[in-house]
């Protein structure tokens, strides 16, 4: 596993293995990196102020891609058609096809709902949050905006439904199953939701949670019914810099928390491979390979967790 993380000292670390260690690397620096997306050897990353950047080795070099908005909030890479997605604030939605060139995905702009979206710490603008195209159908496309809601493409982004019924206002993640079609699940800052409809209703999942204000999500790659988040008392809880603090809870037909080593939030999710990487606010990599049970530091201490994408390593090209 190659884990990339987005720290808030303007830095995108590289965590892998080497000789049965694992080591943190600085592979892209003096950026405000908000997301990222790897994919095989791509790495997609959505800045503050500088766009986007795409690497195609890794992390080893890297190429800007310009964008009419500067500020990206939120990237994506697509499963199912390697597709590249781009959001932005003010909310905006870009994709790029065939290449390095973005078009917009327009009808985002002619949601009903659009004039009512405002971002509460920032109420004169908005952002897209979250993109999540589906692993089984590259027409298929969910979007979250903070705070707008959770809006619907069956195709590609020509058009987008409005808010879905069901699903929480206040997206802050979502994620397709990797392998069950159809299953989709959203943390929001008002609960967490679920949908086995390929995204089309939802339906609450607050049960057994003390903490209301989910941030991160991951599914679990085998089983459709189990899912991770990570929750707070509240936004000043879960964003706090490196003081923040909140808890990592996992669904087994309502949620069970898990216990960390710290009470650090747990700012980013990742599972892969039967393994659950978890990014702290405190800049800790923490993996668990017993389902959240016991778990172990990757690198050390590294700086505090924005975002966080992993991927299995690419096999060496013959």
């Amino acid at each position: 596993m190659r884990v990339f993380a987005c720290t808030r000292d303007d830095r995108l670390l590289r965590i892998e293995e080497h000789d049965g260690s694992w080591t943190a690397a600085s592979v892209l620096e003096g950026v405000s990196a908000q997301a990222v997306a790897a994919d095989d050897r791509r790495v997609l990353v959505g800045t503050r102020g500088n766009g986007t950047f795409l690497s195609l080795d890794s992390g080893e070099s890297w190429q800007h891609l310009g964008l009419p908005e500067a500020d990206v909030l939120s990237v994506a890479i697509s499963a199912a058609d390697g597709a590249m997605y781009a959001g932005s604030e003010p909310s905006r939605l870009f994709v790029s096809r065939h290449g390095e060139r973005w078009e917009e995905l327009e009808a985002l702009q002619d949601i009903p709902s659009r004039p009512q979206w405002s971002f509460p710490p920032r109420p004169w603008t908005h952002h897209v949050r979250w993109i999540a195209p589906d692993p089984h159908r590259a027409e298929r496309l969910l979007v979250g905006i903070e705070l707008g809601g959770l809006m619907y493409s069956d195709d590609g982004g020509a058009t987008f439904s409005d808010h879905r019924p069901g699903a929480k206002r206040d997206t802050h993640a979502i994620a397709w199953h990797p392998t069950r079609e159809g299953v989709a699940y959203q943390a929001a800052g008002d609960g967490a939701a679920v949908s086995r409809d390929g995204g089309l209703n939802w339906q609450p999942a607050d049960r057994g949670r003390d903490l209301p204000y989910c941030w991160a999500l991951s599914p679990d790659p085998v089983s459709p019914e189990r899912w991770y988040v990570s929750a707070a008392s509240g936004p000043r809880a879960a964003h706090a810099g490196a003081t923040a603090h909140g808890r990592l809870y996992r669904w087994d037909d309502g949620w069970q928390p898990l216990q960390l080593p710290s009470e650090s939030m747990p700012y980013a999710l990742a599972a892969l491979d039967g393994e659950l990487i978890v990014g702290t606010a405190d800049g800790r990599i923490l993996r668990s390979r017993d389902d959240g049970e016991t778990w172990s530091d990757l690198a050390g201490q590294v700086d505090p967790i924005l975002a966080m994408s992993a991927t299995l390593e690419p096999k060496p090209v013959a």
